[in-house]
């Protein structure tokens, strides 16, 4: 039976996890298909310090913000609607900016003794009342994309394997929000030609957190979000970074510092 789809006009997702688990690419990748289906966006990628902190830590947070809707917007976003949780450090950092009554998609799997500790948490707050007026979905993500890739018996050791639940939790996120897989499947071909077995564990991993949100009783409903009504023409997906750099290039341009060719 297929669940209901209900329509939106606009969504802010935030991805947070260790700075091993892979969220700015995922927000990435998320980011990517929402350009392809027109939806106009915004993002806000936020990088832990590049002296990595101890796994599972508070400094060592790492995430990425998504803002999408069917008409013209301006910012990544104030407060977002949907907080994907992959440890305790991450929903620790991250709940207090989640608007009330918000979606939380927690990988309960890393909510362990040790992992609490290094969150500062004193107890779990998913057995407290700590998550009390969130909409909060626990899910095993970490167990549930080792299984699925044992059982296809991709050759790949236990670290390697752990290393594709991004990619499980991105497909949770492509199925609730109607996203298509696809352009990621040919992406994941491309980015790992050269790796044919990571390949096959990041596909099967995708495809498996989709199913998983389609089959399970977890999720009741999906969400949609039309196009952008916004002027038709050639639109670049351009980071901070990448602005910045193009900015200087161009004022180094206009004052003769460097030759320009148009």
């Amino acid at each position: 039976m297929a669940k209901p789809v209900e329509q939106l006009d606009r969504v802010i997702i935030r991805f947070a996890g260790d700075s091993g688990d892979g969220m700015q690419l995922t927000g990435g990748r998320f980011t990517s298909e929402t350009a392809i289906l027109g939806n106009d966006l915004s993002t806000f990628p936020d990088f832990p310090a590049e002296i990595r902190a101890p796994a599972g830590s508070l400094p060592g947070v790492s995430g990425f913000q998504v803002h999408f809707a069917d008409h013209d917007i301006l910012t990544p976003g104030d407060q977002p609607n949907v907080l994907v949780a992959m440890n305790p450090a991450a929903l620790k950092v991250n709940l207090s900016d989640l608007e009330e009554g918000g979606t939380i998609i927690v990988n309960t799997d890393e909510f362990n003794k040790e992992n609490l500790k290094k969150a500062a948490y004193a107890v779990n707050p998913l057995e407290d009342d700590t998550l009390k007026g969130y909409r909060v979905h626990h899910l095993p993500i970490t167990t549930l994309n080792l299984r699925a890739l044992q059982e296809a018996k991709v050759g790949l050791g236990r670290k390697e394997m752990d290393r594709c639940k991004n990619f499980f939790a991105l497909g949770v996120l492509y199925w609730l929000y109607d996203r298509p897989l696809e352009p990621t499947l040919n992406w994941i071909g491309a980015k790992f030609k050269k790796l044919p077995e990571v390949a096959k564990a990041n596909e099967i991993a995708l495809k498996t957190g989709y199913n998983f949100a389609d089959t399970t009783e977890v999720f009741t409903t999906h969400y949609t979000v039309k196009k952008a009504h916004i002027a038709p023409g050639k639109y670049r997906k351009i980071t901070g970074n990448e602005a910045t750099a193009i900015g200087f290039i161009t004022a180094a341009a206009l004052a003769g510092v460097i030759g320009y060719e148009p």
